[in-house]
């Protein structure tokens, strides 16, 4: 997270809280949740439902300003990651043998206490369950899916045999359903933009335009010979000029000019011209971070130029818009609707690189004698960290010109990323300011979540790697996860491993390391030989450890040294990215150990 971004938001806590008024009372009523009591019947949905809020059924912030549920009711269905919510006084997890997320494989046993059930097919759902550790009062229980709810579905929940501390039985909630929204309501606002916006470009590249060309001596840069920067005409599906708070629409109103910085590494000759892959990057950061050591240093040995353009929406330019949504998260949906539109300024970029009459054509990217820098005969790829990792995911399930992608440190589901990240804790001041109520605070992270979905993996992953999205080819995934990453969650990475079928390389860490009863249960592990599919594979530092096994972010010295950026920065690592990249085989840079061996 920029130093910047934590400055700006705890300066601008008490600036940003609204004045308090009559205060609403919590939204208790939406308990539990996600429930069919909030949808009504609607024939023209696919799943045969449409949620339907109440103008005052959605928590208040302290100026007693409800939510304003008109987005959240053009939904078919609920999150496919959706936090199951519901209020049980006095009970004790543990003396109830609820599954815990360091043993999801007890969910399934036959006395299970919670049962998550697919009414369809009668399947149970793995998951973990917690109190929010963030309540002193009145904990909620949390269950979190431990794979993603199968679209389109409905499900009950079902909660016995409950006890207390002392393991007296404790009243459950009756059995409850709900919907899960369909493929459609999570990616069809994406894909209509995509398939309008590629349909009327044909086969061109789109417009672009060079702003700065920026050569360096091998003593100034002993990695990149050039930077080029630029812009690409891309259709502009949002209200006004596109800047933040700009609303998503069905039809283009102009073009928007998308940013992009591209770096040709020393590597890039005419007789060995540069692979393509486009880069991106982490939370509310900026196509600059390309500038990173590390991406220089990948770029340089492999021979990879890239492109990295900003996530519009979440991007530095985001930062004062996205602080103040915390104290009125009516203005919320206006993020991932500038998310979405970034997904398409990625497309565009990429068709830039890789098509005859873009950037192969101009001089920028061309050597001295006019001959070409790139090498467009072995494709576009994907490379992208963190808050790359995560928008990376869905990107990749749209992307009609590359189906290899590399995802660094990665997860899906802010519902269950949030409080688990110490980059939140700004957030977190905001949110008890505007909204104290504890309650209302779980209700908030699975309500954005619900819109959330249209612009980060957790809406796109059951189409990332298998059952491709319409006229969109399959993918393969390389997912390089931090042991004990104190930014984004490893426990939300695996839910995303478990839902797209990734295989885990194995040893993924040496004994004693994880505290999982089972390590990695549910995600098979990677065949012998070089493998050509989509894998999840453990980066431990040595140097970091097991996070909380709870909603709390592992801050504080017990939990070591952060190893967000650990992978990214290993030799090995990039060489097991740049293979995978290049030939789709996965290969084993750990010689039969964890990785790196510790």
């Amino acid at each position: 997270m920029p130093s910047r971004l934590l400055l700006l938001a705890a300066t601008s806590i008490v600036a940003l809280v609204p004045s308090a008024a009559v205060a609403a009372p919590p939204a208790t009523g939406l308990l539990p949740f996600p429930s069919d009591r909030f949808t009504v019947a609607d024939r023209s949905s696919p799943t045969g439902r449409r949620v339907h809020f109440a103008a005052d059924a959605l928590p208040a912030n302290v100026a007693g300003k409800y939510i304003d549920p008109t987005e959240w009711n053009r939904q078919d269905g609920f999150s496919p990651g959706t936090p199951i919510l519901a209020e049980v006084p006095g009970l004790d997890p543990a003396a109830t043998g609820i599954a815990p997320v360091t043993d999801i494989g007890r969910s399934l046993a036959p006395n299970a206490p919670i049962l998550l059930i697919d009414t369809r097919t009668g399947r149970r759902t793995p998951y973990w369950a917690e109190l929010d550790a963030h309540a002193t009062e009145r904990p909620l229980l949390i269950i979190r899916p431990a794979v993603a709810l199968r679209e389109g579905a409905r499900y009950r929940v079902v909660l016995r045999n409950l006890r207390d501390s002392a393991r007296k039985p404790v009243r459950a909630p009756r059995p409850w359903e709900f919907t899960v929204a369909s493929t459609a309501g999570l990616t069809g606002r994406v894909l209509h933009m995509r398939d309008q916006a590629f349909a009327a470009l044909g086969g061109r590249a789109p417009a672009f335009t060079v702003t700065q060309v920026t050569d360096y001596t091998p003593e100034q840069d002993a990695r990149i010979a050039r930077q080029v920067r630029g812009t690409v005409a891309v259709p502009k599906y949002l209200t006004g000029d596109g800047g933040p708070g700009s609303r998503l629409l069905t039809e283009p109103s102009g073009d928007l000019a998308a940013d992009f910085v591209c770096n040709l590494p020393r590597s890039a000759t005419a007789a060995t011209p540069a692979h393509l892959s486009l880069y991106g990057h982490g939370l509310l950061g900026a196509p600059t971070e390309i500038n990173a050591g590390n991406v220089k240093q990948m770029s340089q040995t492999y021979d990879f130029m890239f492109c990295a353009s900003s996530w519009i929406g979440m991007a530095s330019g985001d930062i004062p818009y996205v602080v103040q949504t915390w104290s009125d998260l009516s203005t919320f949906p206006a993020v991932p609707d500038r998310l979405q539109q970034s997904f398409l300024n990625f497309l565009f970029l990429g068709r830039a690189m890789l098509a005859p009459g873009g950037f192969a054509s101009h001089p920028a990217f061309r050597d001295a004698q006019g001959r070409s820098l790139l090498n467009r005969a072995t494709g576009l790829h994907y490379d992208g960290n963190s808050q790359g990792g995560i928008n990376g995911g869905a990107l990749t399930a749209i992307a009609q010109d590359w189906t290899r992608s590399v995802l660094g440190v990665p997860a899906m589901n802010y519902s269950t990323l949030l409080q688990r990240s110490v980059d939140f804790a700004p957030f977190q001041q905001l949110l008890d300011q505007s909204y104290p109520d504890k309650h209302d605070q779980q209700l908030v992270f699975a309500l954005i979540q619900m819109l959330w979905d249209r612009a980060e993996a957790n809406g796109y992953a059951q189409h990332m790697t298998g059952h491709p999205l319409p006229r969109t080819p399959a993918h393969q995934v390389l997912m390089h996860v931090a042991f004990g990453d104190h930014q984004v969650s490893p426990a939300a990475a695996q839910v995303e491993a478990r839902t797209i079928g990734a295989r885990i390389h194995r040893p993924a860490l040496a004994p004693g390391w994880s505290d999982e009863v089972t390590p990695f249960w549910g995600i098979r592990p990677i065949p012998s030989g070089p493998y050509r599919g989509s894998a999840i594979v453990v980066w431990n530092s040595g140097q970091a450890y097991a996070p909380p096994p709870t909603n709390l972010a592992p801050s504080g010295p017990q939990y070591g040294a952060d190893p967000h950026e650990f992978p990214r920065a290993q030799e090995s690592a990039q060489l097991q990215k740049a293979t995978f990249l290049l030939t789709g085989k996965i290969i084993d840079v750990c010689h039969s150990g964890p990785c790196p061996r510790i």
